[in-house]
């Protein structure tokens, strides 16, 4: 198997973009002035990637996945993070070992 040289560079090049993207966002979020609504906005930007990732598998696994995702989403409500991370957890094995 031999290596073409067109896609090693294609891979270093989307590499390279991956990376300058995202360290850039670093620095750069450092520097913006926000106020207001685009304040807002940028600070809800780790939940929505959180929520990007999480709903696929949570609804399209299965049912135990999507239930102990609504178990973990009501107990996220008035518990701390670790109490709701282990809630999650164990309702997930519960429910998989209940459900076929």
């Amino acid at each position: 198997m031999s290596l073409n040289p067109d896609v090693v560079a294609a891979i270093l090049v989307m590499a390279l973009v991956t990376y300058g993207t995202r360290i850039a966002g670093i620095f750069l979020s450092g520097r913006l002035k926000l106020a207001g609504r685009p304040k807002a906005a940028f600070d809800a930007i780790p939940a929505a990637v959180l929520v990007s990732v999480i709903a696929p598998v949570a609804l399209a696994t299965g049912p135990a996945e999507t239930t102990a995702t609504v178990i973990a989403g009501i107990s996220a409500t008035r518990m701390p993070l670790l109490v709701t991370i282990v809630i999650g957890v164990v309702s997930v094995v519960v429910l998989r070992m209940m459900m076929p």
